[in-house]
């Protein structure tokens, strides 16, 4: 499942929704110095797993608070959030709309491509409600998911607490954990499920995505086809202002290997927004040193 996450408050439009509504789940956005950037949002979901909840603040891990009487789905006041306040808001607002907005079970590209591989170190970029995550944890991986939404990252330590693993939590944008909370070259796996990542001049979203991976580790980015194509929404959305996999595939260099560059029938799990798609782009790229 998985959702794009590029909007600003106030200018999610519902008709978008429905054009987009199965993107990468809380992927970080911020303004844009040079790119006419459009205050809209998409969705679709993406997950991850954890068995003793934890967040990462940047700077402690603390367990996910437990959920309010009065308001469940409220981010807690002690959350330190990286990020842009407004996208969170935003984000937290689509999910407290909805019980759940994603299928719950991990996206079918990410399970077919990592099925074979030797558990390490993975990067869970826009986990949702956490079914990747989740599905990740459960098969030997050690998971530090990302995410905008406390309201999500909430509803994703509960799965992961449900199916009794142990997730690593970070609570901010991709650029801004980039530089605070995720080291570099440090994850044998990064995972971009249907990412909402918002183009910047210096490129910094596609620059994080790879400065993530370490030597020998993998990057996989998977996106609804076509979406980098589509015409300019009246609500908004305008492919120009986001990130899509041929972007990323640009600036791979010498030190990397592309394993595979395709588009293929989506492997979409039953139900959650988004589930009208039908084929994806999958970029696998390794990095070499």
């Amino acid at each position: 499942m998985g959702g794009i996450h590029p909007g600003r408050p106030g200018a999610c439009h519902l008709a978008l929704r429905h054009l987009i509504c199965d993107l990468p789940r809380g992927v970080s956005r911020q303004p844009n110095a040079g790119l006419p950037i459009r205050q809209t949002m998409l969705g679709d979901g993406r997950t991850l797993g954890e068995s003793g909840p934890v967040i990462d603040r940047l700077t402690a891990e603390a367990p996910v608070p437990a959920p309010d009487a009065a308001s469940s789905d409220a981010p807690s006041p002690a959350d330190d959030y990286l990020g842009n306040p407004a996208v969170q808001a935003e984000w937290d607002r689509r999910y407290v709309e909805r019980e759940r907005l994603w299928s719950g079970q991990p996206n079918g590209a990410l399970v077919a491509e990592v099925r074979g591989l030797t558990p390490g170190r993975v990067l869970d970029v826009g986990c949702g409600e956490g079914a990747d995550a989740v599905w990740l944890a459960n098969r030997g991986w050690d998971v530090t998911a990302l995410e905008v939404s406390g309201v999500a990252l909430r509803r994703a330590a509960e799965h992961a607490r449900d199916a009794g693993v142990t997730v690593r939590w970070v609570h901010a944008e991709l650029s801004e954990a980039a530089q605070a909370a995720v080291p570099p070259a440090s994850f044998d796996l990064v995972s971009a499920q249907y990412p909402a990542l918002l183009r910047t001049p210096d490129a910094a979203a596609e620059r994080a995505l790879l400065a993530a991976v370490t030597p020998g580790g993998l990057l996989l980015l998977v996106h609804h086809a076509g979406m980098d194509v589509q015409p300019v929404h009246d609500g908004g959305f305008n492919p120009a202002d986001y990130v899509w996999p041929s972007m990323v595939a640009a600036l791979l260099d010498d030190d990397w290997v592309v394993e595979c560059d395709e588009q293929r029938p989506r492997i979409a799990p039953g139900g959650g927004a988004g589930a009208h798609h039908t084929d994806d782009v999958v970029l696998r790229a390794r990095r070499l040193r």
